[in-house]
C-alpha cells in the first residue's frame, strides 16, 4: 500500500541555468520598454504643459518643467543603451547555449567514430578490400567463361579454320542442277507383273 501512495519522483527539469538566464533578461527588457513608453507619453505631456504655461506668462514654471523634460530625456537615453547591452547578452548566452549544442554533438560523433575505429582497424580494412578486390577479378574471370569471350590466339585460330572450310568448299564438284525425268506410275505398276507372267508362257 505505502508504495502505491508514496511520493512519485518529479522528472528531472530540461531547464537550464542559462535558460533561466536568458527568461530574466528578457523580462528586464520587456520592463525597459514598457518604462520609455511611460517616459514618452511624460515628455509629450510636458512639452504641451510647458507651451500652456508660456501662452500665459508663466515662464519660471515653464522653464522648470523643461529643465524636468530634459532630464527625462537623458534617462530615455540611457534606457536605450541598457537595452542594447540587454540585446546583446541575451544573444550571446542563446549563441553559447547553441555551441554548448554542437560541442555535444561532436562528442558523441566522435565516441561513436573511435567504436567504428576499434572495430575495424587497418588491418582488418584492408583485409576486407584485398578480399573484395579477389572476388571482383573472380566474378570477371567467370562472366568471361560463361560469355564465351576469347583471347586474341584464339581469334585468329577461329578466321584460320574458316578460311580451310571456304578452300575446301571451292575444290568440291559442284551439284547439278537439272531435274531428272520422271516415269510415269503406270510403266512403274506393270514392270513386276510382265516378269511374272513370262515363265507361264513358256510352259504351254
Amino acid at each position: 500500500m505505502g508504495g502505491l501512495f508514496g511520493k512519485h519522483k518529479k522528472p528531472a527539469s530540461r531547464v537550464t541555468e542559462q535558460d533561466k538566464a536568458v527568461l530574466q533578461l528578457k523580462q528586464q527588457r520587456d520592463k525597459l520598454k514598457q518604462y520609455q513608453k511611460k517616459i514618452e507619453l511624460n515628455l509629450e505631456r510636458d512639452r504641451q504643459l510647458a507651451k500652456k504655461l508660456l501662452n500665459e506668462g508663466k515662464r519660471e514654471k515653464a522653464k522648470l518643467l523643461l529643465k524636468k523634460k530634459r532630464y527625462q530625456e537623458q534617462l530615455l537615453k540611457n534606457t536605450d543603451t541598457q537595452l542594447e547591452k540587454l540585446e546583446q547578452l541575451t544573444h550571446d548566452i542563446e549563441f553559447a547555449q547553441i555551441e554548448i549544442q554542437v560541442l555535444d554533438g561532436l562528442k558523441v560523433g566522435n565516441v561513436a567514430l573511435k567504436k567504428v575505429h576499434d572495430i575495424l582497424n587497418i588491418d582488418e580494412v584492408e583485409k576486407i578490400l584485398d578480399e573484395t578486390k579477389e572476388g571482383i577479378e573472380k566474378q570477371r574471370e567467370i562472366d568471361e567463361l560463361i560469355s564465351g569471350q576469347l583471347t586474341e590466339e584464339d581469334e585468329e585460330a577461329v578466321e584460320a579454320e574458316l578460311e580451310e572450310i571456304l578452300d575446301v568448299s571451292d575444290k568440291l564438284p559442284n551439284v547439278p542442277e537439272d531435274k531428272l525425268p520422271q516415269i510415269p506410275e503406270e510403266k512403274v505398276a506393270d514392270k513386276p507383273r510382265k516378269a511374272k507372267e513370262s515363265p507361264v508362257a513358256l510352259e504351254a
